[in-house]
């Protein structure tokens, strides 16, 4: 695992920090390529049920280090590579099998809000500073990327973010969709454990069937198809005991504990 992406689990929580503070977190092209292993192997550990991505210091991630962005070996088109191992990174973090919270505090631009839309869920603070900012640049922003932006915010605001490298702060993030909770200055870290407590705490196979028929709404498959993806779950929570022991925690008024693991 590459020095400046580190993993340090709490439980059944697992968090993930860019850890490249003195330049606010920007990826390099080698940490870019790097994440789909270190989220394959969290993937891997069962007793994960929860991911945090979060950067070290007081930024989130800056996006993609500049320096990185004219280094590959195709002339007519330097960022190939790059642009490969971006989108092999968000496709990682966004079909990880269990809830992924992003902890953002400070600058989340770029390919930092990359990251943080590929998540299932954006926590901030107020000094969260969000911005999509390859108009500044002369960057083609993926349609991959594209999608993911305009699902949460919307084409108007999404084509606002695009065309004009604004940055938004927290209250406008939390306003458009970009971000989902807004927490007081020094109760960002302590909510999101709270929450993802609780996330570790709930069916994992409840939250791993929402997480597809999500996924399969927003790319548009067709009503038949999404309605089998559902009835495979269904069949799922009986098969596996989950459904028996929840309604019995609740006749009995105690918390569950839920026998399927991922």
């Amino acid at each position: 695992m590459p020095e400046n992406l580190k993993v340090t689990r709490d439980g059944a929580v697992a968090v993930l920090t860019i850890d490249r503070a003195e330049k606010r977190n920007a990826l390099t092209a080698g940490m870019w390529a790097a994440l789909p292993g270190v989220l394959a192997g969290l993937a891997d550990d069962p007793a994960v049920r929860v991911l945090v991505v979060t950067g070290a210091g007081p930024s989130f991630c800056a996006g993609a280090d500049i320096g990185d962005l004219l280094g590959g070996p195709d002339r007519e088109d330097p960022m190939a590579q790059l642009r490969r191992d971006n989108l092999a990174a968000q496709a990682a973090l966004r079909d990880f099998p269990r809830p992924t919270i992003a902890m953002v505090r400070g600058h989340c631009i770029g390919g930092g809000v990359e990251l943080a839309t590929c998540c299932d869920l954006r926590f901030t603070d107020p000094t969260g500073v969000f911005g999509v900012t390859p108009a500044r640049v002369g960057i083609v922003f993926t349609p991959t990327s594209v999608r993911q932006l305009a699902q949460l915010v919307g084409p108007a605001t999404a084509r606002y973010l695009l065309y004009s490298g604004e940055l938004l702060d927290a209250e406008s993030a939390l306003r458009t969709g970009l971000v989902d909770r807004l927490l007081p200055a020094g109760d960002l870290a302590g909510e999101v454990r709270r929450f993802a407590e609780v996330l570790a705490s709930r069916s994992a196979l409840t939250q791993r069937a929402a997480k597809e028929v999500v996924a399969a709404l927003a790319d548009g498959r067709d009503d038949d198809a999404v309605e089998q993806l559902a009835a495979r779950w269904y069949r799922e929570t009986a098969a596996s005991g989950e459904l028996a022991e929840g309604v019995a925690a609740f006749t009995e008024r105690r918390p569950p504990a839920f026998p399927w693991r991922p």
